[in-house]
């Protein structure tokens, strides 16, 4: 196993040093001590890596500025901490460019110098994956999850996606109608060809037939020149057509002849244009009630409703939400927008909540988070106030069960057998398990282990203390 992680210590003041080495021992870190912030290179010489730097009180006049540069050019991704008496700043601005990510007082404070670490972690972690090989994130193809809901929804995917038969996307707002609409594109024999959305329910109506079949010069006041439309945008591709429940009775009547004829006249012309599109629907609306109530046409609908696609709402795939929050936290280190990491109960908080917004009030949570933590672990009471769930110590454990990888709809809603059981003793066992799993599965790396389990290094470490397992301990 390898050695703990590395900290570099550059502190002129012998015994501030000392006390931060102390306790950077105690959690289980290395410190490397230099006091000459001129030459602190050739005390990390031979390194493979440091975790973090910590830059304290400097011998050398007005060289602090220059050691930061030094340090962001010896790695540009390295994170900075600054090093001050308590109730002091330190002189120098904080600088995004130097990765610097915070400030630390002296004499140290544990619970301060723990997060800080926790923090680098995240930072160092999350600049590693952005530089790894990543498969293109904007399309989400994955459809993440592991509930039985969500596997459904892939299966359908995967039988109508090389057919040309047309597909109605059934659901909420915000549960990830065009993310099915994109994977069944990109599974398709139009994988190479355009994929066009359209929002009709954002598009007011006396414009929506010029945006889906193009005009002519003229064709109305304001068209200086002739334009194409979505449908020739989309030639030999998908259109996707979103909200379509909000399309006039007018236009629903247009594009049933486009459905049955393959033909369309631009706006202002006469001349028939061939289309060779497959076209997807979808919306939040009941289309059947609608179809009683006069406002959509039942024609319409049994030509789109071919092979009907119903994504399910978040608050029914409640099992899915971590491996949710792992994509959307790897979106946003792919975009190079931060980082951030839920601890076990933020993550079992998430999923006691009804989520009416679905899987996008998800999202926007996430990137609000980043933005409040960044490179930071999120604790249960770190969420905002609608988030949050009274609990305690046992809620915590049960979490950190939850959170192990993978995560099926039969972990969060297991059966209780007939005779009972002991609830403590078989959570303990399921804990144990997994642990012994985590650690033999990356060879015994406590901080590949804790990673895999969803929880810090620290807290990993204590349970093994806990339960008296080694950390070359093998999968039972």
């Amino acid at each position: 196993m390898p050695n703990d992680p590395k900290v570099l210590i550059i502190e002129a003041d012998p015994e501030n040093a000392t006390e931060l080495c102390a306790i950077l021992k105690f959690i289980n870190y290395s410190p490397i001590v230099v006091q000459d912030c001129l030459h602190w290179k050739q005390s990390v010489e031979g390194v493979s890596e440091i975790l973090a730097v910590m830059v304290g009180s400097c011998e050398a006049e007005n060289s602090l500025g220059e050691l930061l540069n030094n340090i962001h050019k010896y790695n540009e991704n390295i994170p900075v901490y600054l090093l001050s008496k308590k109730g002091r700043e330190p002189t120098i601005a904080i600088d995004s460019g130097s990765c610097i990510l915070g400030r630390l007082d002296i004499p140290p404070n544990y619970a301060q110098l723990t997060n800080a670490m926790h923090q680098a972690e995240v930072y160092a972690e999350s600049h590693r994956e952005s530089e790894a090989t990543h498969r293109p994130v904007d399309l989400f193809r994955s459809l993440v999850g592991s509930s039985r809901a969500i596997q459904h929804v892939r299966k359908m995917v995967e039988q109508v996606a090389e057919s040309e038969a047309n597909v109605l996307i059934l659901g909420e707002s915000g549960t990830g109608k065009e993310v099915v609409a994109r994977n069944l594109h990109y599974h398709s024999s139009r994988r190479g060809k355009p994929f066009v959305p359209v929002n009709c329910g954002a598009i007011p109506a006396d414009l929506l037939e010029s945006e889906l079949f193009g005009h002519e010069k003229g064709a109305f006041t304001g068209a200086i020149s002739a334009r194409e439309g979505r449908f020739e945008m989309a030639e030999d591709g998908t259109l996707f057509l979103d909200e379509i429940g909000d399309m006039s009775l007018a236009m629903q009547v247009k594009i049933l002849r486009v459905l049955q004829e393959r033909t369309f006249e631009r706006v202002g012309s006469n001349a028939s244009l061939t289309t060779n599109v497959r076209i997807i629907a979808a919306t939040h609306r009941d289309l059947e009630s609608a179809i009683r109530e006069g406002g959509f046409r039942e024609d319409l609908y049994y030509r789109l409703n071919v092979f009907p696609i119903e994504m399910p709402p978040l608050r029914e795939r409640l099992e899915d939400i971590p491996l949710l929050v792992n994509e959307l936290v790897r979106r946003i280190e792919h975009e190079r927008r931060g980082s951030v990491r839920l601890s076990p109960g933020a993550i079992y908080a998430l999923c006691q909540y009804a989520w009416p917004g679905n899987v996008r009030e998800l999202a926007n949570l996430i990137e609000r988070l980043t933005i409040l933590h960044p490179y930071g672990i999120v604790e249960a009471g770190d969420l905002p106030e609608k988030f949050r769930i009274d609990g305690g110590s046992d809620m915590e454990l049960i979490a950190d069960v939850l959170v192990g990888s993978p995560i099926t709809s039969e972990d969060l809603d297991p059966r209780l057998p007939r005779d009972g059981l002991n609830l403590k003793e078989h959570l303990s066992i399921l804990e144990i398990n997994y642990i012994k799993q985590a650690l033999h599965d990356t060879g015994g790396v406590v901080a590949h282990a804790a990673k895999r389990l969803g929880m810090r290094r620290t807290t990993l470490v204590e349970k093994l203390r806990k339960y008296g397992l080694q950390r070359n301990t093998p999968a039972s």
